[in-house]
C-alpha cells in the first residue's frame, strides 16, 4: 500500500499544528489505496524548517511515498526508501537542500504564497511605524514625556508615504502582496528579482534585475527585503550597499536574517545613517538576552511571527489537497522548487 505521512503538529505552538478536520480533507483527497500516518510529535513550523528525527518518525517515513512536514531532515531522507515527493510547510527550503536531496528526483514543493498576506501587512505595519513617528512617541511615553514638539516641531521625523519610494527586494508572492497595498497608499514600487520581466509590470512602476539593485537601493525612502536565502543572497545587503541607501531610509527585513550583515546593519542605525529598521528574522534565533539587538533604539523586533495568521492552515490545506490530486494525475505540481537555485 502506498503510503502518505503527516507531520505537522505542535502543542506548544498550535498556529503550527493542522487541525484535524484538516487533516482529514487531506486524507479525503488521497482517496482509495493509500495508508494515511498522521505524527502527533512536536515539529518546529518556524524558519525554513529545520526538518526533524525521531525513531517513530523514522519507522513511519521508511516506506513513504510522500512526506508533508515542515522540511525534511537528512537523517530522515536517507531514512525513506521509496520517497517520491516531500511538501514543506514552510517557504524557505534552504535547510531541506542537502546534497542527497538536491541530487535525487525527489520533487520538493513548499509553501511559498500562502504566508503572502500576513507577512506583506507585516512589512506594511512596521514601514507606517516609522512613517508616523510611533518609535519615538512610545519612548517618549515611557519616559512620561510629551512628544508633540518632538513630533511636530521643526525636523519631524514624521512623513507620508503618498509618493514615497519603496524598493521591495525579492518580487516573488510577498513583494507583489506588498506592491499592491503600498501602490494603494500612493508610493512609488521598485521591484527588484533575479529574472525581471520583460515590459511593463502590473504591480510596480519598475521592476530591476539584480545588477541594478544599487539604484534601486539609493531610490528608495524604504527598503524592504522579501527574497530567499540562497548561497547568492547571503549577506547580499552587506556596508557597502546600506551605506548606498538615503540618510534616513528605513529597512525592513521579513525573509531570512542572513541576507544581512547585520554588523553593518547595527553600526549603520548607531551613526544614525537609517531612520530605522523593522526586523522579523534574525541571523540566529531566537535572539538570546546579550544580542546587542534588544537595546537599539532605532529597531522594531518582532519574533519571527510575520506569517502568523489564522488562516494559515486554510491555504496549507487548499495547497496540499490541491497537489495531492495534481499528483495522483500525474500533473505537474504547485510550487515545485528548483533545487539548484534554492527556492
Amino acid at each position: 500500500m502506498r503510503r502518505f505521512v503527516l507531520d505537522m503538529h505542535s502543542s506548544r505552538h498550535p498556529v503550527w499544528s493542522m487541525p484535524r478536520d484538516h487533516r482529514e480533507r487531506v486524507r479525503a483527497a488521497l482517496g482509495d489505496g493509500w495508508g494515511f500516518i498522521a505524527l502527533e510529535e512536536e515539529v518546529d513550523g518556524s524558519g525554513d524548517g529545520v526538518g526533524r528525527t525521531s525513531p517513530r518518525l523514522l519507522e513511519a517515513i521508511a516506506d513513504a511515498e510522500v512526506y508533508c512536514g515542515f522540511g525534511i531532515s537528512r537523517e530522515a531522507f536517507r531514512a525513506a526508501r521509496r520517497l517520491r515527493w516531500v511538501h514543506t510547510g514552510t517557504a524557505g527550503v534552504r535547510a531541506s537542500l542537502f546534497p542527497e536531496m538536491v541530487e535525487s528526483d525527489v520533487i520538493l514543493t513548499n509553501s511559498a504564497g500562502v504566508h503572502a498576506l500576513p507577512v506583506a501587512e507585516h512589512a506594511l505595519a512596521m514601514i507606517l511605524y516609522f512613517a508616523r513617528g510611533f518609535d519615538l512617541a512610545e519612548r517618549e511615553r515611557r519616559a512620561r514625556r510629551w512628544a508633540k514638539d518632538l513630533l511636530a516641531g521643526p525636523g519631524s521625523p514624521i512623513w507620508e508615504l503618498e509618493g514615497a519610494v519603496v524598493t521591495i527586494v525579492g518580487f516573488g508572492s510577498i513583494g507583489r502582496a506588498l506592491a499592491t497595498r503600498c501602490r494603494a497608499l500612493g508610493m512609488n514600487v521598485i521591484g527588484v528579482r533575479r529574472r525581471p520581466p520583460g515590459g511593463a509590470d502590473p504591480d510596480a512602476d519598475r521592476v530591476l534585475g539584480v545588477e541594478d539593485l544599487d539604484k534601486a537601493l539609493a531610490a528608495a525612502d524604504v527598503v524592504v527585503l522579501a527574497l530567499p536565502h540562497t548561497p547568492e543572497t547571503d549577506r547580499l545587503i552587506d556596508a557597502s550597499r546600506i551605506a548606498r541607501m538615503k540618510p534616513g531610509a528605513v529597512l525592513i527585513n521579513v525573509c531570512r536574517g542572513r541576507v544581512v550583515d547585520e554588523a553593518a546593519l547595527r553600526a549603520a542605525c548607531r551613526r544614525g545613517h537609517l531612520r530605522g529598521v523593522g526586523l522579523d528574522v534574525f541571523t540566529e534565533e531566537p535572539l538570546v538576552p546579550s544580542s546587542p539587538w534588544w537595546e537599539e533604539p532605532a529597531a522594531l523586533l518582532t519574533p519571527h511571527t510575520a506569517g502568523v495568521t489564522p488562516r494559515f492552515w486554510e491555504r496549507e490545506t487548499e495547497l496540499i489537497c490541491d497537489n495531492v490530486r495534481r499528483y495522483l494525475r500525474g500533473e505537474p505540481l504547485r510550487n515545485a522548487v528548483d533545487k539548484n537555485a534554492g527556492y
